[in-house]
């Protein structure tokens, strides 16, 4: 694209560059100076941890055709001055890639639990209505048989709007996506038409680096007063909430476009007329705009419930079958990592979440009680370099709610295992006094406890260990991924693998040699 068109889509300051020079040709945009090749525009971002003013002379080194940035530099190249970089680039990328989320029905997604799952079962809907659906999450983004890896929630603009470009291609119509709170207010979805905006509700989280609750829940408001709210064509938009928590019945009460609101009370206009939840999953008949269905679901608990009300609320509002709908909720019969079984012939439950905050942690212990097991198991750890606040919370919560707790290492990143276990253990100890060590369980317990075990792999070991049948045990924090992060290395780690492993080691020495 002509440098020039280019630059006209967004407010800038001419810093250096002439006429002749703005007629080039822009091959690529870049945000990383690494990945400049000859050719390409360098928009400088600051980042959480570098600064990208700093490797301006870099990207020009590996031959950046211009420069945008909010720091006046000296260059030798076009450079251009604007207020924000992060928005330039949302828009640069927007005009770069030809608009295509103007082409997509996009449905976004956002809240502190749910997003996956309400993303998984809406996917299937979509499918399940003829659509041609693609996905970008946490877990990853797919389109057409397509998987690729997500190293974030939701992507830097560039990123975002390139995979948008390619699913517009690859002729899907309807996009689902997660949007973290990170991704409002770093400007990554600035330009992107979102159709239909799904709030799932709000917990404590990501206070390292929203510092509070009231601004993280200004960030995740922002997706329906800014990005649906204030659209031009804010007559078609419409917003999906779940009413449960107070966030979602503020926004209720202050949205002036089209809203569907859910949850279990009977005066939102999706809500459940009755549910069983069982470990097999959920069956019951919910209400509607327009008449009653009765469902059922392989997902368990009362807070899946909630992500199948949400995912109800955007096929309804994107105007679906119900029958469509019916099946779209049948057919999600597990989502990676979220309250995940682990397979293994063995007559105890062993599980995989992602529960790794205090709302999630309680939402997964709260369902897993429900289901009536002999004794509940709970493995788990917190994140290192993230909000230190949450970890008392989460002990307290596994205290009161399990029958035994293993406190272990999550992703500590570049904090001692010990000083983020410390950080738990106070919150643990008010609702769970008794402390085992780890041979004391091998064989069993008896009065409810908690034990300390930093190695992850040792933890699960022993949790299974301990376990008999009937028992439940879930370890939780970590859900999909694949890694842990120590340090600033990335090892291979699998929670769902090691505890198969386990499982299958403890199934074999349990039975009787012939």
């Amino acid at each position: 694209m002509i440098l020039k068109r280019l630059i006209e889509t967004i407010e800038h300051e001419k810093a250096s560059g002439t006429a002749a020079m703005e007629a080039c040709r822009i091959r690529s945009i870049h945000y990383d100076s690494r990945g400049v090749v000859p050719g390409g525009l360098f928009v400088a971002v600051k980042g959480l941890m570098v600064d990208g003013h700093d490797f301006i002379e870099e990207a020009i080194d590996r031959g950046a055709a211009a420069i945008v940035a909010q720091k006046l530099l000296p260059a030798k190249v076009p450079y251009y001055r604007v207020k924000n970089t992060r928005r330039a680039l949302a828009s640069l990328s927007d005009t770069f890639f030809g608009h295509p989320s103007h082409g997509l029905t996009i449905v976004g997604i956002t809240g502190t639990n749910g997003k996956t799952t309400t993303a998984y079962i809406l996917e299937n809907i979509l499918k399940n209505s003829g659509c041609n659906v693609g996905v970008i999450g946490t877990i990853n983004y797919r389109y057409n048989k397509k998987v690729f890896d997500n190293p974030v929630t939701t992507p830097e603009s560039l990123d975002l709007q390139r995979i948008l470009a390619e699913m517009k291609t690859d002729g899907v119509s309807h996009v689902v996506m997660e949007i973290s709170s990170h991704a409002i207010d770093l400007e990554r979805i600035f330009r992107c038409e979102i159709d239909i905006g799904i709030f799932t509700n709000l917990s404590q989280d990501h206070l390292d680096y929203h510092h509070n609750m009231q601004s993280y829940w200004d960030c995740k408001k922002r997706l329906f007063t800014e990005h649906l709210g204030r659209a031009t064509d804010a007559g078609s938009k419409t917003a999906v909430v779940n009413t449960g928590t107070r966030q979602g019945r503020e926004l209720r009460e202050e949205l002036a476009y089209a809203l569907i609101t859910v949850g279990h009370e009977p005066e939102n206009m999706i809500h459940p007329l009755s549910a069983d939840f069982k470990l097999q999953g959920i069956t019951g008949r919910l209400q509607a705009p327009g008449g009653s269905f009765d469902f059922q679901s392989p997902l368990a608990g009362r807070y899946n419930l909630e992500n199948i009300l949400c995912a109800v609320g955007a096929g309804l509002a994107l105007k679906l079958s119900l029958e469509s709908i019916k099946k779209g909720i049948q057919g999600v019969s597990a989502v990676p990592g979220r309250l995940q079984r682990v397979p293994g012939p063995s007559d105890r439950h062993v599980y995989v979440d992602y529960a790794h905050t205090p709302d999630a942690l309680e939402n997964v212990l709260h369902a897993l009680k429900a289901l009536g097991p002999e004794r509940l198991i709970c493995i788990f750890g917190c994140g290192g370099n993230r909000d230190r606040a949450k970890r008392p919370l989460m002990g307290a919560i596994s205290g009161r709610l399990s029958d035994l707790t293993i406190v272990t290492s999550d992703n500590p990143r570049t904090e001692k295992p010990g000083t983020i276990i410390d950080d738990i253990l106070p919150g643990l100890k008010n609702t769970c006094s008794n402390q085992y060590r780890p041979g004391e369980i091998r064989n069993g317990w008896r009065a409810k406890g908690f034990l300390v075990e930093p190695d992850r792999k040792q933890a699960i070991r022993l949790g299974i260990e301990a376990s008999k049948a009937g028992d439940i045990v879930v370890i939780a924090g970590k859900g999909h991924e694949t890694y842990q992060i120590v340090g600033n290395r990335t090892l291979s780690f699998d929670d769902m693998r090691e505890a198969e492993k386990m499982l299958m080691t403890h199934e074999n020495q349990r039975r009787p040699e012939h």
